[in-house]
């Protein structure tokens, strides 16, 4: 499992043109099966992903595909997690 968090860069003004790509791009994550979540970071510092079901090396090559990242609207970081104990909700996480 993955958190990818996407920080606000020194080119935020430019989110405003790249919002629909980015946009397609996060839709694209989940019809893939790659992401479980996406939500904002507060206050307003840029987003956050729980991606799955997917190597590091391919989700860092999907994550230089978003629009944000491409143009500078954001900085990258990716944290791999390998569960060690599970709420039952989250058991598809261990396979």
């Amino acid at each position: 499992m993955f958190v990818v968090t996407l920080k606000f860069s020194e080119n935020k003004a430019g989110a405003g043109d790249l919002m629909e790509g980015h946009k397609a791009w996060i839709q694209r994550g989940f019809d893939e099966g790659i992401f479980l979540m996406v939500g904002s970071l507060q206050p307003n510092m840029g987003g956050g992903i729980f991606a799955h079901n997917v190597t590091r090396e391919d989700l860092e090559a999907f994550v230089r595909q978003d629009p944000f990242v491409t143009g500078n609207v954001v900085a990258v970081d990716i944290l791999e997690i390998t569960p060690a104990r599970l709420d039952e909700r989250l058991d598809f996480l261990a396979a």
